[in-house]
This record gives structure tokens, sequence and C-alpha cells, in this order.
């Protein structure tokens, strides 16, 4: 029994954990998000609000995580 005392706080900490980083899975490879992120880092580039080198970085991060959610949305079909 006191064992299972012991283990219970754990268990929904590690309960806890998985579930947080399915939140911010599900926020970062969000293919809709990151799409509307893209026309916005273009537009701000556009409009003078960011230099090349900021552009670039931004996009090439974008891009990035754009790529992995299509892979992941090809494997869950």
């Amino acid at each position: 029994m006191i064992h299972k005392l012991f283990t219970l706080p754990i268990r929904s900490l590690i309960k806890l954990g998985g579930k947080i980083q399915e939140e911010v899975d599900q926020e970062l490879f969000n293919l809709p998000y990151l799409q509307q992120q893209l026309v916005e880092l273009h537009m701000m580039y556009e409009l003078g609000e960011i230099d090349d080198e900021t552009y670039e970085e931004q996009e090439i991060e974008l891009l990035r995580r754009y790529k992995i959610a299509k892979e992941r949305e090809q494997n869950m079909h």
C-alpha cells in the first residue's frame, strides 16, 4: 500500500507530462497555424518590419516545422 502512495504522484506527473507534450506538439506542428505564420512573416518582410536575415531565419524554422507536420499527417493516414 505504501508503494502505491509513492507511485501515484509519479504516474500522475508522467501522464501530465505526456498531455503537455501532446498540446505543445499540436501547436508547434499545426498546419493551418504554420501557414498563417508564414503569410504573416512574409507580410512583415514586405512591409519592411523585419530584415532579410530575420526573415530567412524564421522562414527556415517555420518551413522545417511545416515539413514535420506534413510528414506526421501522412503517417496518420
